[in-house]
């Protein structure tokens, strides 16, 4: 039996669904009701689930980056040295991969609201990895940027569902820190994208980059079906349900500040980072002159994993612990990191290597300390019900906005200017700024935001 959303409330849940997992008094107290012995299995499920997710999103930046670490490679089997627009071309892969992934996610939000997101989610696995795989049998750079819209197709499936189930699984006292392990992948997955990407291209070819990522992605989707769903809501102080969802209670995410800063300062974000990490193996190798491209993709990847393993889990530690002295603290430790991420930046283009690779690491940190505090805005401003919708929809507002044009525009401009890559790079980078803004303004309703969170369908 289900309410008549389609999604059970905890008393209603299956058998086999999870209570949520952590170590507050709350949950203890859950545990103590199911008995001791079901209280481990479902903690040691709700470990499960978070790793298994952590993986899957760790292949997830690896296959995105790998096209990044491969980009001359590829561009040198497919276009002649003196072809223009070259960097135009190439940059229009990265952004096919986003506007298909922006473009489907609201479907599958939608879809991952009223079904089972494990089973979605294992679908979406083995789908993209499969299109991933297919990027290294394309024959012709048209078959290469249709492989790439299909990656995008697949992703969009597993983005929006994953961070609910955490959310289901963890109170808002730890979601920050558990989703801070979940974000974790990106800059080590984008790493070991980077280093993947550059050793095979450089020592094989690059064609099976795209080839190992297959095996381990099929895999990881057949596991998804053995995942129990947990109950959407399971940790949250619920004071609606019963009811189908609405138009009107997706329109709710509108009317909620935090929610439509905390996407104004994302998009921002993921404009200029997005841009500049899709260019930057290329602009150490050929624009700044480091002889080896794969030892320059060996180093960024190194520096990536370090800088953003730790102001990811940094961050998303520092918003949970500060929180309870400054309640808007998860936005005014994105911002922070913004403010001081944006000189190093530009030192980044002004400074001789080996000495620039300091501020790389310096701009990563500051710029990947907002991964665990945003995504965390995101689940706790939010309504269960409507969750995986509201992930979906900043999704969607992010890429449109952010990364889908600034790849190709830093490439538009490099070809402008006789490959002179600062240009583009200073172009999107004053969107760091405008970031911090956003997320400095939104810190004022955080608090109000969260309190009316499970209370905020429709009209009420």
């Amino acid at each position: 039996m289900s309410s008549t959303d389609g999604n059970p409330t905890p008393a209603e849940a299956a058998p086999g669904s999870l209570p949520p997992a952590s170590g507050d008094a709350s949950v203890a107290a859950s545990d103590a009701a199911v008995g001791p012995q079901q209280g481990r299995t479902a903690t040691r499920m709700a470990r499960l689930s978070v790793a298994l997710l952590l993986a899957i999103n760790l292949l997830n930046y690896v296959d995105r980056y790998v096209l990044a670490a491969a980009v001359p490679r590829i561009e040198h089997d497919f276009f002649s040295p003196d072809d223009p627009n070259i960097d135009s071309w190439m940059g229009s892969l990265a952004t096919a991969f986003l506007v298909s992934y922006m473009l489907t996610a609201p479907l599958f939000g939608w879809l991952a609201d009223r079904f089972s997101r494990w089973k979605l989610m294992g679908i979406a696995v083995i789908a993209w990895s499969l299109a991933s795989g297919a990027s290294g049998l394309a024959s012709t750079f048209a078959i290469l940027f249709i492989t790439r819209l299909a990656v995008g197709i697949g992703e969009a499936a597993y983005g929006p569902a994953a961070p609910t189930v955490i959310a289901d699984l963890f109170p808002v006292s730890r979601r920050g820190s558990v989703l801070a392990w979940f974000y974790m992948a990106i800059p080590v997955g984008s790493a070991l994208g980077y280093v993947l990407g550059g050793m095979v291209a450089e020592h094989w070819h690059w064609r099976w980059a795209f080839y190992l990522v297959v095996p381990p992605g099929v895999l990881l989707g057949l596991l998804c079906f053995l995942m129990p769903e947990p109950p959407r809501g399971a940790s949250d102080a619920l004071t609606q349900t019963g009811r189908r969802t609405r138009w009107a209670d997706y329109l709710s995410l509108a009317r909620t500040p935090s929610y439509v800063l905390n996407c104004a300062g994302m998009t921002a974000m993921t404009f200029a980072l997005g841009g500049v990490s899709y260019w930057m193996p290329k602009y150490i190798h050929f624009y700044r002159g480091e002889p080896s491209l794969g030892q320059v993709n060996l180093i960024f990847g190194a520096l990536t994993v370090v800088s953003g393993l730790s102001a990811t889990l940094l961050g998303g530690l520092a918003g949970d612990r500060l929180s309870a002295r400054w309640p808007g603290a998860y936005f005014l430790v994105s911002g922070a990191g913004m403010l001081l991420g944006f000189p190093c930046f530009l030192l980044v283009l002004v400074t001789p290597f080996p000495w620039a690779w300091i501020f790389i690491f310096l701009a990563e940190f500051c710029l990947f300390f907002n991964t665990g505090p945003t995504n965390t805005i995101l689940a706790n401003v939010t309504h269960p019900s409507v969750r995986s919708t509201a992930y979906a929809l900043n999704i969607l507002i992010i890429h449109l906005l952010g990364d889908a044009a600034s790849p190709t525009l830093i490439g538009a401009l490099s070809d402008r200017f006789q490959g002179n890559m600062n240009v583009g790079f200073l172009a999107v980078s004053g969107a760091i700024l405008v970031g911090a803004v956003f997320w400095l303004c939104g810190a004022r309703h955080l608090q109000r935001d969260t309190e009316l969170a499970t209370t905020r369908l429709g009209n009420s």
